[in-house]
């Protein structure tokens, strides 16, 4: 009995595949792809930063994963196409459902059932998620138009990760988790994450594993070395590839301030040169008011806290009237849309009475009039205001004092600089009233300072510091928080009751109408500030001290002569400026393009980065073709020399790789003949090879004949290689060379392999 058939009885007693198709895996598919779905989102965590968002994503990922797992498990019996139906319908359901009650489960049925409501809400969502990321700058603050966007996106990605793993699509799995994962760092041009690209090569490899696995044909042992090759292999390509891209911490785009907080940090907003719409307001009033989302009070020397009072519902209303009866007041109403703010504070007019429109999650603060929420956000609020129109004359405002300074126990009291306080009474000299003092003081800064976006940067003072107001009064130059900031500490060293207002300025008038009102546009760059002192009998009273911005408070006095001077014919007090104010400064602001510096400039997209990144995904999934490549070249160069195991191994990994019939228990000869029968290969070559490995086999010493034989045998290989890769069809040639079966097989009996 010769060595082959000796060998090849062993192989039969010990087959080396399975004859039957594992069942369908229940859990293991949805835990490859709960998996896959969280390698696709970790590069997210580092354009996005931290908030609801992950939580909801994570949520997710994870429901959708156990759905899988509960509908496959239940209806395991059922035909595989009715299974996948349900499961993918089921799925779609559990997803749609978390997300509206995450989102916005208040405008639902239920929580879980979308209104209409629930659809203008996830509209406007949408739209401020889109604006966010194509003007916004990494890494982008959280907002609910992000957890609403990236909720839906990766529920969708979850879906199809795991239908791909349970129908054993490997390759398709591998290559969306790649491509989701990689948009951050294509979309930023910003840095790579190099321990993510060995988890994905991990991931990869072990679907693929996964995959394989499950083929009734597939071995039932795989070579661990040579995994561990091609796992090195790919580590290797993600070390030298990944370190060559660049890294920036900017979206494509130059950033919208459509996300609103109450830091007063301004400045980034207010210097971007590509304004959007954020929200509408419609009126009857002959101008639109200012709109203030909240106020700061509390100041320690470097920055304003906003104030966080006790929020209490909308049912018990805005809190009892600062003004006094003799006061004259008048109603007004303002309806208001928020399009692209995101915010935890909504725009309202002061002093605001009632509101109508908003659901219960949005609460008052009784002592600024604001409407804020813990969980709620602004963009997609649409409401209406109902507010009063204070207008104390001249005489009565002149007539009371200002309040004076509040203090807070509990703080450790701040020490206004000597130059702020001087620099406050010289100004304020002529004056004999609080009033008179506060208009000497708001006239100052308009007529002897300039407003400027860059001058703050340059000159290092861009912030709302004692240290920096020193620096503004010195360089007479800033935007509305220097002014508001340096206002507010004079005032205070004048021992009054001030606070700073974070809002935005009346907006433009537009050809819109609705039914009475007039409707105007107010744009991201309209955010601004302003100081407010407090008037016992009166309220808060606003003052506008920003240069060549808005109109300055001015209260005219109680009796007029019919034909006196024009300024007899202003118009009625007001406790804040009614008349046409400025969309926004009339220097610099005009000019962003000239004057914006190097922090708002345009910036060009550098292709290089996104080759690179696309390159190294691609090398990431074509590697194990690019091995199974290099082991035919090695074989077919081998071959060439005579080598007839080097020939043989190749045939078989070639009918492994096109799915063809292949079985250890089969001879050389026996195979070769079923190959000519099929009409698979040219018969002369496949001889030949034949020929070659029985030489191998059983001949003693070489031969003329032998020699002959040997140099014949590339040839032969090439030929019969040929004829094996025509003989199926496009898609089984493109499956074997992406997917190369031979290399994931191991442990096997190969009668060629002999020893001579």
């Amino acid at each position: 009995m010769s060595r082959t058939e000796r060998r090849s009885r062993r192989s039969t007693r010990l087959p080396w595949r399975r004859e039957h198709e594992l069942p369908a895996g229940t859990v293991l598919p949805s835990v490859l792809a709960a998996a896959a779905g969280l390698v696709a989102l970790w590069p997210f965590t580092s354009v996005i930063q931290p908030g609801a968002w992950a939580s909801t994503v994570l949520l997710l990922i994870v429901a959708i994963a156990l759905t899988g797992m509960v509908v496959r498990t239940s209806m395991r019996r059922h035909p595989s196409w009715v299974r996948d139906l349900t499961t993918i319908g089921v799925q779609v359901v559990v997803a749609a459902g978390l997300i509206v009650l995450v989102v916005a489960g208040d405008t639902a049925v239920l929580g879980v059932i979308p209104t209409d409501s629930t659809v203008f809400v996830f509209q406007t969502l949408a739209s401020a998620a889109w604006e966010e990321i194509v003007y916004g700058a990494a890494p982008i603050a959280s907002s609910p138009g992000l957890e609403a966007m990236m909720g839906a996106g990766f529920a969708l990605v979850a879906v199809l990760l795991d239908q791909l793993v349970a129908q054993r699509g490997a390759v398709l799995a591998g290559l969306l988790t790649a491509v989701v994962g990689a948009v951050p760092m294509i979309v930023t041009l910003g840095g790579v994450d190099i321990v993510w690209f060995i988890a994905l090569a991990i991931l990869i490899l072990v679907l693929l594993r996964y995959s394989g696995a499950q083929d009734p044909e597939s071995p039932r042992r795989s070579s661990v070395a040579l995994g561990m090759v091609v796992g090195v292999a790919a580590l290797a390509v993600t070390v030298v590839v990944a370190p060559l891209l660049p890294v920036s911490a900017s979206l494509a785009g130059t950033g919208a301030g459509v996300t609103v907080d109450a830091s007063l940090r301004l400045g980034d907003d207010l210097r971007q040169p590509n304004p959007v719409e954020v929200l509408t307001v419609a009126t009857t009033a002959d101008t639109a008011p200012y709109l203030r989302l909240t106020t700061l009070s509390e100041f320690d020397g470097r920055v304003w806290e906003p104030d966080r009072g006790g929020l209490q519902s909308q049912d018990e209303g805005f809190g009892p009237a600062e003004w006094t009866d003799d006061i004259e007041t008048t109603d007004e109403n303002t309806s208001i849309r928020v399009i692209r703010m995101s915010s935890a504070w909504l725009p309202v007019p002061y002093p605001a009475t009632d509101v109508q429109g908003l659901p219960a999650s949005w609460r008052v603060s009784p002592d600024n009039r604001t409407l804020a929420s813990r969980t709620a956000d602004a963009v997609g609020s649409d409401y209406t205001v109902r507010s009063v129109e204070v207008s104390p004359s001249l005489e009565q405002i002149r007539a009371i004092p200002a309040a004076e300074a509040a203090t807070d126990p509990e703080n450790e009291p701040f020490e206004i600089p000597e130059a702020v306080s001087e620099t406050a009474a010289e100004v304020t000299a002529g004056a004999t009233n609080d009033y008179d003092r506060l208009i000497d003081l708001q006239s100052w800064f308009r007529s002897e300072f300039t407003y400027s976006l860059e001058t703050p940067v340059d000159e290092g003072f861009d912030g709302t510091g004692a240290d920096a107001v020193e620096q503004f009064l010195d360089v007479r130059s800033g935007y509305c928080i220097h002014f508001a900031g340096a206002f507010a500490l004079m005032a205070e060293s004048l021992d009054m009751d001030v606070r700073i207002v974070v809002g935005y300025l009346p907006g433009v008038l537009t050809e819109t109408k609705r039914g009475d009102e007039s409707v105007y546009s107010v744009s991201s760059d309209q955010l601004h500030s302003w100081p407010e002192v407090r008037f016992p009998g009166i309220g808060w009273v606003p003052f506008e001290p920003t240069a060549s911005l808005g109109v300055p408070t001015a209260f005219t006095a109680a009796a007029t002569t019919g034909g006196g001077s024009p300024e007899a014919a202003t118009p009625a007090p007001t406790t804040a400026p009614t008349a046409q104010t400025s969309s926004g400064p009339d220097i610099e602001r005009q000019d962003a393009g000239d004057n914006s510096g190097a922090t708002s400039q345009l910036r060009t997209l550098d292709p290089t980065p996104v080759l690179l990144t696309t390159l190294a995904v691609l090398v990431a999934l074509l590697l194990p073709a690019l091995i199974r490549l290099a082991v035919r070249a090695s074989r077919r160069g081998r071959a060439r020399r005579g080598d007839a195991a080097a020939a043989w191994a190749e045939l078989r990994a070639t009918l492994e790789d096109l799915h063809l019939p292949l079985s250890d228990a089969e001879t050389p000869r026996v195979r070769g003949d079923d190959l000519i029968r099929d009409d698979r290969v040219d018969a002369e070559a496949m001889r030949t090879i034949v020929a070659v490995v029985e030489r191998a086999n059983y001949a003693r010493a070489s031969s003329r004949t032998a020699h002959d034989l040997d140099a014949a045998l590339g040839a032969a290989l090439d030929t019969v290689l040929a004829g094996l890769r025509h003989s199926v069809d496009r898609g089984a040639r493109v499956r074997a060379f992406l997917v190369p079966r031979s290399l994931f097989i191991g442990g096997r009996v190969d009668p060629a392999l002999l020893t001579p």
